[in-house]
């Protein structure tokens, strides 16, 4: 087993302190630290960076060859955790004696512990791991009253008594979050650019995992339901099929055929990780579309339609307003208008 070391809460000290423990090279590009790891310990890449407002985010996508040990101590902190399993599994307790416990894949935790207290995350051997930390430090005071009125109302969210308690919260499954975190990793500018796109989502991110832990004190942490793991892989499997192919006529007897779930358990699926059922979820990702080419291509708005796999022009402008509150043809007008004055 091997065991590493965390003793600071600033993402390039993080990066460097991870280096000297596991290897590795260490590269920077602005704000954003990229560690590659290719040696007997294991192979991937760990990265991060820190946002305004004492926000910064760490990620691990990796395969560790040995059972390894993360100890984080930063007794000068008092930060809030969100963390987010994107595949594999992470096991988290409050110092090496604590209570185990784990986050499987598509689950958010939130984390809060007492000052001076060690947080142990555990990596298995062999396994792919993909997982991403993001760390607010509600002690530092931000540059904005936006940041500290966030901060002000996660102390009063995660800390009793605006004192922080060893508190673990693991959330329901959600694959709205995996999806932003794809996006995050999918950035190809560079630069200023870069920066600015990555701060983006990960604001997003963390929304989302705040948003679940409010939907899921509402339903009383709502679990799984009969689904197994393997029943939301194949959901995530499904939702990049209707992705890709969302202007062909998808079914709910097509899908059961093609992946092997029952259409209750494909509806149980959609609902749990979207909030959606498969046809609204086919709805929701057919406008988004219908949205994109409006804004970036020169069809009018009948070809749009046919082109996401619609047939009903006014049926669109219906759906259309409703997600957008203005319909194809003012939304199209806006972005013309917005062409000419630039």
């Amino acid at each position: 087993m091997k065991t590493a070391y965390l003793k600071s809460g600033v993402i390039k000290t993080m990066l460097e302190q991870l280096k000297a423990n596991l290897g590795g090279e260490l590269t920077r590009e602005l704000q954003e630290h990229t560690l590659i790891i290719d040696n007997e310990i294991g192979k991937g890449i760990i990265k991060g960076m820190s946002l305004k407002g004492g926000i910064s985010y760490l990620e691990f996508d990796m395969v560790f060859y040995h059972d390894l040990v993360l100890s984080i101590n930063t007794p000068e902190k008092n930060p809030i955790y969100f963390t987010y399993c994107s595949k594999g599994t992470l096991t988290h307790s409050f110092g090496v004696e604590g209570e185990k416990r784990t986050l499987e894949s598509y689950q958010t935790g939130i984390l809060t512990s007492k000052k001076m207290d060690e947080n142990i995350l555990y990596f298995k051997k062999d396994e792919a791991l993909k997982t991403t930390l993001i760390t607010v430090q509600t002690t530092k005071k931000g540059l904005n009253a936006g940041t500290d009125e966030l901060k002000q109302k996660l102390r009063e969210t995660f800390f009793k008594n605006d004192v922080a308690e060893n508190y673990l919260y693991i959330g329901s499954h959600n694959l709205k979050i995996a999806e932003k975190i794809e996006q995050l990793n999918a950035i190809s500018q560079d630069g200023i650019v870069r920066s600015l796109l990555i701060q983006g989502l990960v604001h997003v991110v963390l929304a989302l995992e705040i948003q679940q832990h409010k939907d899921d004190l509402q339903n009383n942490f709502l679990q799984t339901g009969t689904l197994t793991h393997r029943d939301m892989d194949v959901i995530k499997e499904v939702s990049q099929f209707i992705n890709e192919n969302s202007e062909t006529q998808i079914t709910i007897t097509q899908l059961y055929g093609q992946f092997g779930l029952s259409p209750s358990k494909l509806q149980e699926g959609f609902k749990l990780m979207h909030g959606h059922t498969v046809t609204e979820y086919i709805r929701e990702i057919r406008i988004k579309n219908a949205e994109e080419l409006i804004k970036n291509t020169d069809m009018n708005i009948s070809e749009v339609v046919y082109t996401i796999g619609l047939t009903s022009r006014s049926y669109f402008s219906k759906i259309f307003k409703e997600k957008y509150n203005c319909s194809p043809k003012d939304y199209k007008c806006a972005q013309q208008s917005m062409l000419i004055s630039a």
